[in-house]
Parts: structure tokens; sequence; C-alpha cells
């Protein structure tokens, strides 16, 4: 195997790993915790363990939508996106090795709730909540899965890595004047 195939396509365990994790605490969940119930409590209220279904996407947005909306935006426009992301960590010569576990971890957490979208008719299943004390209007974050934290944290790192790094890297070439 050549090292540039490995640099490339290496990277896609983590988005394995992220489906795979994903899927599994999700079944475990739909197993063990009762609709709309919370199962755990910890740090004097901070953190629930809770089964909720979202059959919208972040913050509930789209839940009034058409059944031919949600499916449209919700699944194809999602594969499409997925589709790039794939190719673009492929492809790309200008990514990092980082870059582009973060782009698979991204596409991992994308399938994963895409796995949820098709296969899962009550909607994706969240479990982690967490109280924010009133933060942007709101007591309690809306509940999340592994899925939703993977794109998050690896859409926030690759944002940071490429607003931060690239640039030094570019200004210790001469790139920038």
């Amino acid at each position: 195997m050549s090292v540039k195939f490995r640099e490339r396509y290496l990277p896609f365990v983590l988005t394995l790993g992220v489906v795979l994790l994903d899927q599994v605490v999700k079944a475990i969940v739909v197993a063990k915790i009762p609709l709309n119930q919370v199962a755990a409590s910890y740090l004097n209220d901070f953190l629930w363990f809770c089964h909720v279904r979202n059959k919208a996407i972040g913050f509930g947005l789209g839940s009034g939508l058409s059944p031919v909306a949600k499916r449209w935006l919700f699944i194809a426009f999602p594969l499409v996106l997925l589709a790039f992301f794939v190719t673009l960590t492929i492809k790309l010569d200008e990514l990092t090795k980082f870059q582009r576990w973060l782009f698979a971890g991204i596409v991992g957490g994308g399938v994963g709730n895409l796995i949820d979208r098709i296969f899962r008719p009550l909607g994706v299943v969240d479990f982690i909540s967490v109280k924010v004390y009133g933060l942007f209007g709101y007591q309690r974050w809306p509940t999340f899965n592994i899925a939703d934290s993977a794109v998050v944290v690896c859409g926030i790192l690759l944002f940071i890595n490429i607003i931060f790094f690239n640039r030094k890297k570019g200004v210790e070439n001469g790139q920038e004047s």
C-alpha cells in the first residue's frame, strides 16, 4: 500500500469508528431508555442521559416541513454533501493529514445521523442533554448524540486549523504580504 493511498484512505477508519460507536450507543439507548424519559442525571442535573427523537435537524430546524421536503433536505442533500466531503478528503492535495482525519470525522457523524433518518421512522435518536443555564435562551442545550458531537468537534477543529495553521504556513512560505 503506497504512502499516498494510506494517507488518503486511512482516515476513513475514523468514519467507520464514529458510525459504529454512534449506532451501537443509539441501539442501547432505544433498548434501555423509554422514549422521552431521562434515565440518569449527573453533576447536580447538569448532564442527562435520556431518549428523545428528532425528526428535524439541529435545534429542531425544519420540523414543520412536509415529509417530501424533509426527504430531500434531510436525506438527499446530506448524501450529496457527504459525497463531496469524501471526494475532498481523497482528492484534495492541499489537505494535511490532520485535516483529512477531521473531514473523516465529519463524514462519520453525517453518516451516523443519515442512517437514523433513513431507517428510524421516529427520527434521529438523541440522548445527551446538558444544562446551559440560560445561554442563548436555553436552560438545556438541545439534546444531541455521538454523531452530532463528531460533526461539531471535527468541524470546529477543522475551522481552527484552516484559519490559524494554514495562514501561518502561508506566511512562512512568503505567500502573504
